[in-house]
């Protein structure tokens, strides 16, 4: 007679590393549009004062991204109008990560999207629909 032993097998996935790094790579930019830059001298022209008009709290999370290996910072910040109030909108450098939103005192509002499921974490299912005024502010240089 047979017996059948199960034997546990564990996957583990991972879109990033646990490297981190200390040195904030002088080329990311914040940037006013969503059109590609022809060069490098036109992404970082309105920095400061495109920087200026963001709530300080985003520009800390922005900095926070910039001392991150390319792999792991999120792809972009994009500011939206939502339910009538600014908010901004942080794509994660992979799929498996909740795309954050945040208010303009970066209150954490919730996930539209993102993560296992692809689905949020359910506090902005209405999100895609009702946000309006996209713009991109932040995304690291390529």
């Amino acid at each position: 007679m047979f017996k059948l032993v199960l034997i546990p097998v564990f996957i583990i996935l991972s879109c990033g590393s646990t490297k981190q790094s200390n040195k904030a790579n002088n080329a990311d930019s914040v940037i006013t549009s969503t059109s590609t830059p022809k060069n490098e001298s036109d992404t970082l022209k309105n920095t400061e004062a495109d920087m200026a008009a963001l709530p300080k709290c985003i520009k800390n999370k922005i900095d926070s991204f910039k001392l991150k290996e390319a792999h792991e910072r999120p792809q972009k910040v994009t500011e939206f109008t939502y339910n009538g109030k600014k908010v901004y909108y942080i794509t994660m450098p992979c799929c498996d990560f909740y795309n954050e939103v945040y208010d303009e005192n970066c209150n954490y509002l919730g996930a539209p999207d993102g993560g296992f499921t692809g689905k949020g974490d359910g506090k902005l299912p209405d999100f895609a629909k009702l946000a309006t005024n996209e713009k991109v502010v932040w995304q690291p240089s390529k």
